[in-house]
């Protein structure tokens, strides 16, 4: 494998000449390492490419495909001149139809934490003609809602609840354990604890309350027995496989013919329990929720995208009580879930629900 190659002296501006670097190569056919892809780094460049890779039922790497879209905008009845808040901007999906739908009249606010994405969305969307005067975005959590707009309430809110592809994909950020990277999983690259530093924090007991909480984990003692037994004995877990690796270990008592599947299954609830603790989500949408009513118009219409058990728990009785106490006069009776051909288009879709709610 050749890398680095310098091809030829290219003057810049001011006469300076810095030597030409080769595209560092890849084995075999296709890239697989995140860094590697750099068509689907690149959809403006490579639109074919990238198109090829969304019609196979795969999300290119560093995007996001927006969930349920025609859903949210039969659920938010988006009008021209109303006056709106997307509350988790993300890649800028949801975003741009919302916008679309205003035709120019009107307001969007966006709020999002990611400050390594946030940038990267706001020159996206300005490219497309969304600029200021349709929408604002501040970086700041949603569950600040209140302080958005404090002389104006909201004809619609959206809050898609997810983590962005391009937060999941990238190893650098420590979301998943299928790649190495840090034990991060801040959603705020630049604040806050990391996982890795998390766990050094917490008891046992804490570990096993954290993954029954936050994700439902059967196999919770065990994992966090490891976790701990790792610590004591000075073996690092500060990255995605050490702790893919404690997890394995801890349940290498499970019968043979379905212990890889089982062991896939408690590192996904493990790394998601430890995202939600890192990031306080519970604490954030329990707040959020809080604020919602006194933020939203007479008739404004509310959607909420969740993407597992306990972020629907918190929505759905949230939602029946303000119902019951006369905040809400009309919530959805059951989850709207994605159709089986989106599902097929994008397989991030599966676990989705939506629930709604009209303000009184």
């Amino acid at each position: 494998m050749e890398e680095n190659k310098v091809m030829e002296n290219t003057p810049t501006e001011n006469g300076e000449v810095k030597p030409h670097k080769r595209r560092e190569r890849y084995k075999g056919t296709h890239p697989r390492r995140f860094q590697d892809k750099y068509k689907e780094l690149n959809p403006e460049k490579y639109k074919d490419d990238v198109e090829k890779i969304k019609n196979k039922g795969k999300t290119p790497a560093g995007m996001h495909i927006p969930i349920m879209v025609d859903e949210i905008l039969d659920v938010l009845k988006i009008k021209p001149g109303e006056i709106g808040y997307d509350a988790t901007l993300g890649y800028g999906g949801h975003t741009s139809k919302m916008l679309e739908k205003l035709e120019g009249k009107g307001h969007l606010y966006a709020t999002d934490i990611d400050s390594i994405e946030i940038e990267k969305t706001k020159k996206r969307l300005a490219e497309k003609g969304f600029g200021d005067d349709i929408l604002t975005v501040y970086k700041t959590n949603f569950c600040n809602i209140d302080t958005i707009t404090p002389e104006e309430k909201f004809d619609f809110v959206l809050a898609d609840l997810g983590v962005s592809s391009m937060q999941i994909d990238n190893p650098e950020r420590g979301f998943t354990f299928k790649a190495d990277g840090p034990l991060d999983l801040r959603l705020d690259p630049n604040s806050g604890t990391t996982a890795a530093q998390r766990l050094k924090e917490l008891s046992k007991d804490e570990i096993v309350g954290m993954l029954i909480e936050n994700s439902d984990e059967p196999y919770a003692e065990q994992i966090a027995r490891e976790i701990i037994h790792t610590l004591r004995i000075r073996q690092p877990i500060e990255t995605t496989k050490q702790l893919a690796a404690v997890i394995e270990k801890a349940l290498n008592f499970l019968p043979a013919k379905t212990r890889k599947e089982d062991i896939k299954k408690s590192c996904q609830r493990t790394f998601q329990a430890l995202r939600i603790d890192v990031n306080s989500e519970f604490e954030v949408l329990y707040e959020f929720l809080d604020k919602l009513p006194n933020s939203v118009k007479s008739g404004g219409r509310i959607a909420i995208l969740t993407f597992h058990s306990g972020e629907d728990r918190l929505v759905k009785k949230a939602f029946k009580a303000m119902k019951r106490e006369g905040i809400f006069s009309e919530i959805s009776d059951e989850v709207i879930r994605p159709s089986k051909e989106e599902c097929f288009r994008n397989s991030r879709a599966h676990s989705t629900k939506l629930r709604w709610a009209i303000r009184a």
